[in-house]
């Protein structure tokens, strides 16, 4: 396995920037999950990591060597595909020991490598069987043991998950990251679902229109996200951002009804200075007649682990989750409240966090 390095990689299509000045570094063994909205260049960046799309700019290497400026084959990694891109004529046995047969493995050697890729996937059962015979969760672990014999410097998955239905998905991506667990390789997983990439990740690397705008691991960037871009991507509910001004006398955010909200010590803010509060849906708490902000309940939703409340509060439309049982009904009028130490707070200039 390898280290991968990335110092300034910039790509244009013609007169179009789809990544700009991207530097970061993967550890050896670390899985590393791109995240982010359609066309904000995740894909474009495992291709060309790669090798698949020629960069601009910079340079990408792998295990300390340049590779930026040599071919895809000769690179040493495999990448795990959307569409499975598995041969339909040849059996199971056969899609996974082809790059092998390519490479010039010896038939013994090949067998040995594809069985015990198999026994790890599950896949020893259907060795013998062609792609069409096979549901999309077996055709995606063949895919992934066609990668594994190979034994890479490096693994590549690009939203291999998205083709399948809900609870697979769930189960496929527990396989993997147990996989990963168990090679240590070293991993560049490509999704747009960040419940995936909170689940599976080591790190995360947060992608906007060709810039990276956080990285670190899953919780920091829950915990502690950058900018209100990043607060409003990861974490599903997505965050609450309520539009306030600061009142430095009763260190709170004041919102357009008046009503306050409170401040996290230490915060670096000036009086009137405007702000995005943001507040995660499961930290708002069911407050007393006198204490928080008046909201109005719009819409209840049980799950059965939790209820989900819509509700108007300050003129918003936000988003509360609660484990308790609450007898509330739509047009309630309820009290909001949150620890200070779970407010999020921007500036509404810049979108930046305010640290505190």
């Amino acid at each position: 396995m390898a280290t991968i390095e990335l110092d300034q990689v910039d790509k244009y299509y013609g007169s179009y920037h789809a990544l700009r000045k991207i530097s970061f570094d993967i550890a050896d063994g670390e899985f590393v999950v791109l995240v982010g909205p359609s066309g904000c260049g995740k894909s474009t960046l495992l291709r060309s990591l790669a090798g698949l799309e020629e960069i601009t700019g910079g340079t990408i290497k792998l295990g300390g060597q340049r590779v930026d400026n040599i071919a895809a084959k000769d690179r040493d990694v495999a990448m795990v595909f959307q569409n499975y891109a598995l041969y339909p004529h040849m059996t199971v046995r056969e899609n996974m020991a082809f790059a092998l047969k390519l490479r010039g493995d010896n038939l013994v050697d090949r067998n040995a490598k594809v069985d015990k890729a198999a026994e790890m996937l599950r896949l020893t059962p259907y060795l013998e069987r062609y792609p069409k015979a096979l549901s999309g969760g077996q055709r995606q672990r063949v895919a992934m043991g066609r990668a594994m014999v190979r034994s890479p410097k490096a693994f590549f998955f690009d939203e291999p998950l998205s083709n399948l239905d809900a609870a697979l998905r769930v189960d496929m991506r527990s396989e993997i990251k147990a996989l990963h667990q168990r090679l240590g390789a070293t991993s560049v997983y490509v999704t747009h679902d960040q419940i995936e990439a909170m689940t599976m990740a080591d790190r995360i690397v947060v992608l906007r229109d060709g810039k990276v705008e956080q990285i670190g691991a899953p919780l920091e960037l829950y915990d502690r996200p950058a900018n209100t871009f990043v607060a409003g991507f990861i974490g599903s509910p997505a965050m609450n951002m309520l539009p306030a001004k600061i009142d430095l006398l009763s260190n709170s955010a004041r919102l357009a009804d008046g009503s306050i909200l409170p401040l996290p010590q230490g915060m670096q803010v000036t009086e009137g200075q405007d702000v995005i509060y943001g507040v995660r849906p499961d930290q708002w708490i069911l407050a007393g007649s006198d204490v928080g902000a008046p909201a109005t309940v719009e819409l209840i939703e049980p799950t059965g682990a939790e209820i989900l409340l819509a509700a108007q509060l300050a003129g918003q439309r936000i988003l509360c989750a609660f484990r308790e049982r609450h007898a509330l009904k739509p047009g309630d009028t309820i009290r909001l409240a949150v620890d200070p130490s779970a407010a999020h707070v921007f500036d509404k200039q810049t979108d930046q966090r305010i640290v505190f």
